[in-house]
């Protein structure tokens, strides 16, 4: 395999789609080594199987607003590989979804998942719907009607859907609901479920919770304690709040968080208070992030990044590349020492080769952000089982997962001088499971 040739040809094929492109330029490049140590992958010309989707739903979606206007949107569902478990994957509902987006996503989740440990496939789905400024009845009819459609191609032995950006607790139940009424049958058909229903507890914390415990995986390696640490984290959703709320009790100083408007610097660090208001004000009030500069009297940064503010550990959890070349560099120069990706590729690639050209820890989101997939996975075994296990019981395995995430890595990333490339690691680690996978089940 010549990893230029076959992104090129993906880009001959595929066209107008930079970010699947982005995602696969960043995956074979590390893994060619590895495939060209085993010619069988080239006789079965696996990469570029590996490379294109199963299977792509797109569907218009119908629904009406309060004043009765009706709205078309799309609606898509990628399957991309189920060679190591049922399709399983996020909704993502945010004017900016596409095709390319939904391609890099479930490309990604096929190899996150693969380094779970658990059986699960790639998939990933979602519409240009914007849930901001809906009413709750609006968002449910919408809910509905995309599910009206998508009901038949998911299944709890074929494809697991879960929330992502603009899917949450609330949408995940209307999706669940209007399942249960087409299928009429009680499945673990979708993750992230209310408690009351089939959900698993940790769930909502799982994405925040396991990049802070792959952060401290990585900071083991090199004896460096994170308590009193500043740390600049961006984001405001669910994956934000957990990930500061982790850090607060292990003593860590959190100074900063954003949402698509701007960000906040609190120089005093946010406390768990502080952390509660914002919370509420987004979960329960939808409000913006500059309402907690307001609120408390700190410095707020209309349309910026948090990336120019001194820190020790940067955390991006917020969108796709989000932390730009220049915005690494400045990191560095301000004598960062770990990044850790909450979000799906929220670093480009000319920031990435700037954190592995200066050594500094650096943990690509396919590692550091898989504990949100690893408990909807443990979701998936408690709805087989019929039982729910503790909050204990689920964390303690979420702490295992992202151990054993973060071996793996170290067994295929480390160099020859020490430094451990979590990236290739990572990449290499998800290729080799999925591509045994797909060769010990024939061409298919």
């Amino acid at each position: 395999m010549k990893a230029n040739e076959i992104l090129d040809l993906l880009k001959r094929r595929f066209p107008n789609e930079p970010e699947y492109h982005q995602a696969v330029a960043e995956v074979l490049p590390t893994i060619e080594e590895a495939y060209n140590e085993h010619p069988e992958f080239e006789k079965a010309n696996l990469i570029e199987r590996l490379c294109i989707s199963d299977r792509i739903f797109s569907f218009r979606v119908t629904w009406t607003d309060d004043k009765g206007q009706v709205h078309t949107n799309m609606g898509y569902r990628i399957q991309h590989n189920n060679a190591i478990g049922p399709y399983k994957g996020g909704i993502r509902f945010h004017a900016s979804v596409n095709l390319s987006i939904l391609k890099f996503l479930a490309f990604e989740q096929t190899f996150k998942n693969a380094l779970t440990t658990l059986p699960m496939g790639g998939g990933k789905g979602g519409s240009d719907f914007n849930p901001k400024g809906k009413s709750n009845a609006e968002i449910m009819r919408f809910c509905q009607a995309f599910m009206l459609e998508l009901w038949r191609h998911i299944g709890p032995e074929t494809d697991v859907p879960a929330g992502d950006i603009g899917v949450g607790g609330r949408e995940v139940s209307f999706l669940y609901g209007m399942y249960k009424k087409l299928a009429r049958e009680n499945t673990g058909t979708l993750t992230g479920k209310g408690i009351e229903f089939g959900g698993s507890l940790i769930r909502p914390e799982a994405t925040g919770y396991g990049n802070v415990y792959f952060l401290l995986q990585m900071l083991e390696t090199r004896n460096i304690d994170i308590k009193g640490k500043v740390v600049a984290v961006s984001g405001s959703g669910n994956v934000a709040q957990y990930t500061v709320e982790k850090l607060i009790e292990l003593g860590a100083k959190v100074v900063t968080l954003s949402d698509s408007n701007g960000y906040i610097y609190d120089s005093e660090g946010i406390d768990s208070e502080k952390l509660q208001y914002i919370m509420d004000l987004k979960n329960l009030y939808r409000g913006r992030i500059r309402e907690y500069a307001e609120h408390y009297g700190c410095k707020y940064v209309e349309g910026g990044r948090p990336w120019g503010e001194k820190c020790d550990i940067a955390l991006p959890s917020a969108t796709q590349n989000e932390l730009n070349g220049d915005d690494a560099k400045t990191l560095l120069a301000n004598g960062c020492i770990a990044v850790s990706e909450g979000a799906n590729m929220p670093s480009t690639p000319e920031a990435i080769d700037e954190f592995l050209k200066a050594k500094i820890l650096y943990a690509p989101g396919k590692a550091a952000n898989a504990g949100g997939v690893s408990v909807s996975g443990l979701e998936m075994t408690q709805n087989a089982m019929k039982l729910s296990w503790s909050r204990e019981e689920v964390d303690e395995k979420l702490k295992g997962i992202m151990r054993s995430i973060h071996e793996q890595c170290t067994k295929y990333g480390t160099q020859s001088d020490g430094y451990v490339n979590y990236v290739k690691g990572a990449n290499v680690a998800g290729f080799m499971k999925v591509a045994k996978a797909m060769m010990a089940q024939g061409i298919l």
